[in-house]
This record gives C-alpha cells, structure tokens and sequence, in this order.
C-alpha cells in the first residue's frame, strides 16, 4: 500500500447517530508509529487519550499490584513496591498463562477508563473538536465498534522490527499476538503507511483532524 493510502470510508458505525464531540481510535501495529500520529492530533487540538499512560495508571492501582505480586512474586516489583513492567512483560510471556491473567486483570479496568475520560471530555462546558484515543489491540478485543471511526498507522515489517529492537523489546513476542498489518488496514476508515519523515505523518494527521472536527490543525504543517 502506498504510503499515506486512504482506505475506502466503512459505513457509519453508529448509523449515523454520533455523540459530539467524535471520537477516533488509532490504532496499529507495534513499532508503527501510533505515539508519533497521536502526538500529532494533540498539536493539531484534539484531546487525546494515550494507551500507556492508562496502563501505566492502572498498574499503580492498588488491587492491580496485589495481583500482580500474588500471581508473580515479589521479584516483578521495584524497591517502592510498585509493578516493574520491564520485568513482568517477559515473565508474563513466558508463563503459561501469564499473558492471559494479565490481559483479564487489565483489559477490563483499561476499556472503563478509558470511556470514563470520553464521557468527561464531552461533558466539558466547552469539549474538544476531537477525542483520539490510541488502542493498540482495537480489533483484536472487538472494540471498534465503540468508536466513530477508526484510524491505522502502519509501517512495513523490516521497519518496525527495526524500531523495536532498538528500545530493547522482543519484536516477536510482542508481534505475535496481534492480527497482521494487513487486516488492520482492510478493516479502518484510514490508514497510513509510516515508512518516510515526520513530516509525512503530521500532514496526514492534520487532514485527518479536518476531516473528522471540522476544523484546521492548529499545529504549523509542512507539506511536501
């Protein structure tokens, strides 16, 4: 797919009944670029909702570290006592059932906050034009349904195992458990292949948040 490749438009997910203001899921593969492309959509104005900061938040929850400590041990906690998710992540893997329990720990306490904030934002005396929340298994947990529209940010193979790696991370591993690019890419309203500069990225980005709040990015875009 050429990069920036728009998908056609998928019928409207609400059947035409949209809560104001709309908000949008970015999603894609790991190593794609979703933090970059959602970077964006904040300097263009859109509030925006960062999947690690809410995983983050939720490891910090009492509940989860107990959890976590009784299922794990003591040794995926720092010295503060709090969940080392560079030391869970590979233990998780490696379990039987690791991965699982931490997916049915989190997953449910992630989604309610994360609908807690959309309802937040929209209930300000004056909301955003957009709300963009990133949510790297969308398809996988059947949750595009709860979003307005969906939006991929792709990027070839060779490329995002690149990236990857180089923050120390187990692209496999990690790789493995999501659907392929492919699928992803048939099944959003847009998607953008995050094989070139920046540049490219925030140009596609502020077309995007025109196109969904009707409104032009705030955010300087420089165009090629």
């Amino acid at each position: 797919m050429p990069r920036g490749t728009t998908t056609p438009r998928r019928p409207d997910r609400h059947g035409g009944h949209r809560a104001a203001p709309p908000c949008i899921a970015l999603t894609g593969g790991i190593g794609a670029g979703k933090s970059e492309a959602l970077a964006a959509f904040a300097a263009c104005g859109a509030a925006t909702l960062s999947s690690d900061a809410v995983v983050h938040a939720t490891y910090a929850d009492p509940e989860v570290v107990a959890a976590v400590r009784a299922r794990f041990g003591d040794d995926v906690l720092d010295r503060e006592g709090a969940v080392d998710r560079a030391v869970l992540g590979p233990r998780a893997f490696a379990e039987d059932g690791g991965l699982a329990f931490l997916e049915a720990l989190v997953h449910p306490r992630v989604g309610a906050a994360r609908r807690a904030w959309i309802a937040a934002e929209r209930a300000r005396t004056r909301p955003p034009s957009l709300l963009v929340c990133e949510v790297p298994v969308l398809f996988e947990a059947g949750l595009a349904g709860e979003f307005d529209a969906v939006l991929v940010v792709t990027a070839p193979e060779p490329l995002r195992r690149a990236r990857v790696v180089a923050r120390g991370h187990d692209f496999d591993q990690r790789s493995g458990r999501q659907l392929p690019e492919a699928d992803k890419v048939a099944r959003a309203d847009h998607a953008y292949v995050n094989d070139g500069d920046l540049a490219g990225l925030r140009a596609w980005v502020a077309d995007r948040y025109g196109e969904y709040s009707g409104r032009a990015c705030d955010a300087p875009i420089a165009r090629h």
